[in-house]
């Protein structure tokens, strides 16, 4: 697995697919054990969207941290948008997989079959593999991965926003998720929803799917699971974060320049052992080191996966502002230690 890392963050090749299904199939058998609400050890970095931004998401890494250093709850949306998604759900699925108890994905309305046949990680998986079959490798992940996450009981992370139809943590650990994510529901919900200072109760959301809420929605939640605030991402910020009902509910935005074209800033969210916290901010990765890039290759072998393959380009775009989490990015990276620790020891533990 450090190989594959490595090879994933020089950023010159793709992953052969029969090293991506070894990679799925195993990081099911890992999400399959894991709660539909992941309970998180502080201290723990939270990431907001990052939409296949994939050198940003290499400047996030060296911002914050290397994996197993820094642990890292990820808030769904790894994919569609940005013109590198293979890149950057491969590197988080190897990181997940390689330090399962460091790292947490949990999934966002992107990880999802229909959007991202509409919103061009299918149409990426098609053109640099010249097959749908990848995709598949991954969108079938996706059902695996947990909805939800609670930091120490106190802080809730979630993609989207609240349901009506579920008042209690403990009616999120029932639900389930293996499958599609719904047009409709409590899972559709978790991962659609949007606050609304204005608002009171739940509002039907414009985006088509999910809810609008306000402030009353989020002080009962917190009162009956006995936590003080959510964490959650989805809704592009160009500050790179956004606090709201006095700093209860809290957004993360962590694709910088989304669209290549947003220019906001982007943040990471990092809580302390205490549960303070602080959000360090970063800009997209300097363009001058963009500059080049070609589509990668496929990885053609190595000693576990023998496996000939094409190369191709990547393209996607986005739209999309303030309403769904979003892409922007346009990120290069740096040295291929950023996201992985330089560490020959052997398993870590959290």
């Amino acid at each position: 697995l450090k190989l594959i890392v490595t090879l994933i963050i020089n950023h010159s090749e793709l992953l052969a697919p029969r090293a991506v299904k070894f990679v799925c199939e195993k990081l099911k058998e890992i999400m399959m054990q894991e709660s539909n609400v992941r309970p998180v050890a502080a201290p723990v970095t939270l990431v907001g969207d990052v939409h296949g931004q994939y050198y940003d998401l290499l400047e996030l890494f060296r911002i914050g941290g290397n994996v197993p250093e820094t642990n890292y709850l990820f808030l769904g949306d790894y994919v569609d948008r940005g013109h590198f998604s293979l890149e950057t759900i491969s590197l988080l699925a190897c990181l997940k997989l390689r330090w399962p108890e460091r790292v947490t994905l949990i999934r966002g309305n992107h990880e999802s079959r229909t959007t991202t046949m509409a919103y061009g990680f299918y149409a990426e998986c098609t053109a640099k593999y010249k097959s749908e079959e990848v995709w598949k490798y991954f969108t079938d992940m996706f059902d695996f991965m947990p909805l939800t996450a609670v930091i120490e009981n106190d802080i809730f992370a979630t993609h989207g926003g609240l349901s009506p139809s579920l008042q209690t943590l403990d009616q999120i650990r029932v639900l389930d998720r293996f499958h599609e994510i719904p047009l409709n529901g409590p899972i559709c919900d978790l991962m659609w929803g949007d606050p609304n200072p204005k608002a009171e109760g739940f509002r039907i959301s414009s985006r088509g799917a999910g809810y609008i809420f306000g402030r009353d929605v989020v002080e009962r939640f917190l009162h009956l699971n006995g936590v003080r605030r959510v964490v959650r991402a989805h809704q592009l910020c160009m500050d790179g974060y956004q606090e709201l009902f006095d700093k209860q509910f809290i957004t993360v935005w962590s694709a910088p320049n989304y669209c290549y074209r947003m220019r906001n800033i982007a943040s990471i969210m990092e809580v302390d052992t205490d549960l303070s916290w602080h959000f360090n901010m970063f800009n997209a990765s300097p363009i001058a080191e963009r500059k080049g890039l070609r589509a990668p290759a496929v990885l053609e072998s190595n000693e576990h996966f023998n496996k000939t393959d094409d190369r191709e380009d990547e393209d996607e775009d986005g739209q999309d502002h303030f309403k769904d989490s979003s892409d922007d990015d346009d990120s290069s990276s740096t040295t291929s230690s950023i996201g992985i620790a330089d560490t020959t020891s052997g398993d870590d533990t959290e």
